[in-house]
């Protein structure tokens, strides 16, 4: 972790999964602070005591902000002496953004060019954007908001040298077990003993763990080019998939019972978009998609187009490696959340 040494990095959203998980792989390292910017006071309190009984000797390393990103003041208050951002705060359930888009937008774009407004007028080096399968293709409102998040990345990282700010997005899906997912729920319907309840059991769904997230926002880091957005190449799986292989894990022949597709949900969900194939990069395990550059100057455009064009096609939860039973369980048992619920059955 070299490139972390006496860094100091800040993680807006930093009291969620992502934060945790961030945390978790970053403070027994020789990085100088971490500084985690949420409004929740509660969760910050939580986070603190427990990473104060976990970690005593490191947690002094952890530093709080209470805070909002939707106010650009309170981001300045958090961004001052900052080398690195992660940017995570998001509204991330796709029902409650469908009832309230303002709130989606308030958050997720407003809040976003907040952050990079005051990681650019304080110096930051380097900020990474995560976003969602969701924002390709987007059919609901969380999905909008944050299509519109990695627009305005894009946009801001056309203002400012890469050679002082570097913005960069991520994109990936289904993270197993992060707070408000729905494994979680599963487990905690089958020990109440009610039936795990899915929406349409042929639905597909990307699946990768918080550290393989972690480990996209890492590649993004040290790879990426300011206004890229990184796409990793993660396997999927059909709902009733996932859930049979949670019910064979915790309470093999569970009742599991179809309730069909929530407010604003897609049967599969798509990763890289035709459209952005057309000047995406292969990069072995990641999909790297390039900033559009040109200027506003499109009458050029109106006699030349441009004919180069990669021979990629859309990456989707379809069409990508699906999943079997066996190979989502033995997923779910690397998982350390899976393993101690396990062993206190």
């Amino acid at each position: 972790m070299g490139l972390f040494k006496d860094k100091t990095l800040l993680i807006t959203g930093g009291t969620g999964s992502f934060g945790n998980a961030v945390l978790n792989r970053f403070l027994q390292t020789d990085i100088g602070e971490i500084r985690v910017f949420s409004r929740d006071e509660k969760k910050q309190d939580d986070m603190r005591h427990e990473f104060q009984s976990r970690m005593p000797e490191l947690a002094s390393k952890v530093k709080f902000y209470i805070g909002d990103v939707r106010d650009l003041a309170s981001v300045k208050n958090a961004m001052y002496g900052v080398d690195y951002v992660f940017h995570a705060a998001a509204l991330k359930q796709v029902p409650s953004c469908e009832f309230f888009p303002m709130e989606a937008v308030k958050t997720n774009v407003i809040g976003t060019d907040n952050v990079l407004t005051a990681a650019i007028e304080t110096g930051v080096q380097t900020v990474i954007c995560l976003s969602t399968d969701k924002a390709a293709y987007p059919v609901n409102a969380m999905g909008t908001s944050k299509a519109m998040m990695e627009k305005v990345v894009v946009a801001k990282s056309r203002t400012v040298s890469p050679d002082k700010t570097k913005i960069c997005c991520t994109r990936y899906g289904n993270v197993m077990c992060s707070r408000g997912s729905v494994i979680p729920l599963w487990i905690d319907q089958i020990r109440s003993g009610k039936p795990i309840t899915i929406t349409e059991p042929e639905m597909t769904r990307f699946i990768m763990s918080l550290d393989e997230a972690v480990d996209l926002v890492l590649f993004a880091f040290e790879q990426g080019v300011s206004g890229d957005i990184l796409v990793q190449k993660a396997p999927a799986c059909t709902i009733s998939v996932l859930a049979q292989a949670v019910t064979e894990l915790f309470d093999p022949g569970h009742e599991i019972k179809v309730i069909g597709i929530r407010h604003g949900e897609k049967l599969y969900e798509t990763l890289l978009t035709n459209e952005e194939c057309a000047g995406a990069i292969d990069l072995g395990d990641f999909y790297r998609v390039p900033a559009d550059n040109r200027d506003l100057n499109y009458d050029k455009y109106f006699k030349e187009g441009d004919s180069r064009r990669n021979h990629l096609r859309e990456f989707n939860s379809s069409n990508t490696q699906l999943l079997n039973v066996e190979q989502v369980k033995q997923k779910l048992l690397g998982l350390a959340y899976i393993r101690e619920l396990l062993d206190g059955c």
